[in-house]
């Protein structure tokens, strides 16, 4: 009896960069008893742990297979593939899995005013950098001296070449002096996750020593 197609499964949450998760590879009903697995990342051999081999009726049989995976940022664009060779087969059945499908990266986020120091009742521009994250889920707010402000311009994600995703968002603000040294912060949510932020200073140059 021929084995089934094999089902390569993953965590059922996304895991970061560095994490190192469970992927498992079963298939079932062959016979007889002796089958091979191999595992393979981008065409690259992996080393597995022994296959268990359950009989789950007379002269029928299932295995399941578990690697282990350290994700890196790169795995975004990664598969890992199943590969079992039986006697009952002419060549090996495969299972495939998209490593995207596990891993979250979160993004780092920096915050530039510019100009800084500004003249004082000029424009100032806080530009949000919110770089390299997967998934493309993500939502931007800006605080002023931690109180909420109007929503700033947000650029649509946009895909860098390896697969994660960038976006910018600007606010743009009336140096008047009572604002000068007030705290601009970003606030990014991505993924449903902790907020990650940052903040900028804005600086009003003192026209009297200027």
């Amino acid at each position: 009896a021929k084995p089934t197609p094999p089902l390569v499964s993953g965590p059922e949450q996304r895991a970061r960069p560095e994490q190192s998760v469970p992927f498992t590879c079963t298939t079932g009903g062959f016979f007889p008893r002796n089958i091979g697995v191999k595992w393979f990342k981008n065409k690259d051999p992996m080393v597995a742990q022994l296959p268990q081999l359950t009989e789950w009726r007379v002269n029928s049989y299932n295995m399941s297979s578990t690697v282990m995976v350290t994700l890196q940022k790169e795995d975004v664009s990664s598969v890992l593939l199943c590969e079992v060779q039986h006697s009952t087969l002419p060549a090996p059945l495969r299972g495939m899995y998209q490593l995207s499908r596990a891993l979250r990266v979160p993004p780092s986020v920096e915050v530039r005013a510019e100009p800084s120091p500004v003249e004082v009742n000029k424009t100032v521009n806080f530009t949000c950098h919110v770089k390299e994250f997967y998934p493309e889920s993500v939502s931007v707010s800006w605080l002023e001296n931690g109180i909420e402000i109007k929503q700033g311009k947000v650029s649509r994600p946009s895909k860098l070449p390896q697969g994660l995703f960038e976006l910018r968002s600007q606010v743009e603000m009336q140096a008047t002096e009572e604002k000068n040294g007030s705290m601009i912060t970003c606030v990014v949510v991505h993924d449903a996750q902790a907020p990650v932020n940052d903040s900028a200073i804005l600086r009003i140059s003192n026209p009297a020593q200027g």
